[in-house]
C-alpha cells in the first residue's frame, strides 16, 4: 500500500556539534523500508555551516534544493554547488559539503545503507579548508 508523509509530519533535528560545524538543520523525508536501504532526509546549512569529513559506503547523491555552497572530495579541490546542481560522492570516498561563508544551502541527500550503516564520521573541516579557493569549473 502506499504511504504518504504530510510535509511537517516529521520533526526536524539539529545537526549535532560532533558531525557539523555551524547551524544545520536535518528533515528525514523517508527511511530505508526492507527491502530497500534508500534514505534521503533535506540538509540546510546556514553561512558558514558545513559537514565534517565522512565517508558513505555505498555512496551518497546531493540534490541542491537552494542557495550555494561548496563541497570537496578529499585529494581534489573545493568546487561551488548552486541550486539544481546535482552531487555523486563515490563509495568510501572522503568529502564534505555545506553552505558558503555568506549563503545559506539546503540539499537533499540521498544514500543507502550496508550492514544497517549510512555514514562514517570523521575529524571536522578546519576553517583553512573550508575557506581555502574555490575551483571554477
Amino acid at each position: 500500500m502506499q504511504t504518504i508523509k504530510r510535509s511537517g509530519s516529521q520533526p526536524s533535528t539539529k545537526g549535532t556539534a560532533e558531525y557539523f560545524t555551524g547551524n544545520v538543520l536535518i528533515d528525514p523525508l523517508f527511511q530505508a523500508t526492507e527491502p530497500s536501504r534508500v534514505s534521503a532526509a533535506l540538509v540546510t546549512f546556514e553561512p558558514g555551516a558545513r559537514s565534517a569529513w565522512h565517508t558513505h559506503p555505498l555512496g551518497q547523491n546531493l540534490v541542491v534544493t537552494s542557495g550555494m555552497g561548496w563541497t570537496q572530495c578529499e585529494g581534489g579541490p573545493k568546487k561551488e554547488i548552486r541550486q539544481g546542481d546535482i552531487i555523486s560522492c563515490p563509495c568510501n570516498k572522503r568529502h564534505w559539503h555545506g553552505a558558503t561563508a555568506t549563503t545559506a544551502m539546503s540539499h537533499i541527500a540521498i544514500q543507502e545503507a550496508l550492514d544497517g550503516k549510512v555514514v562514517e564520521w570523521m575529524e571536522k573541516v578546519t576553517d583553512e579548508v573550508y575557506l581555502a579557493k574555490v575551483e571554477q569549473d
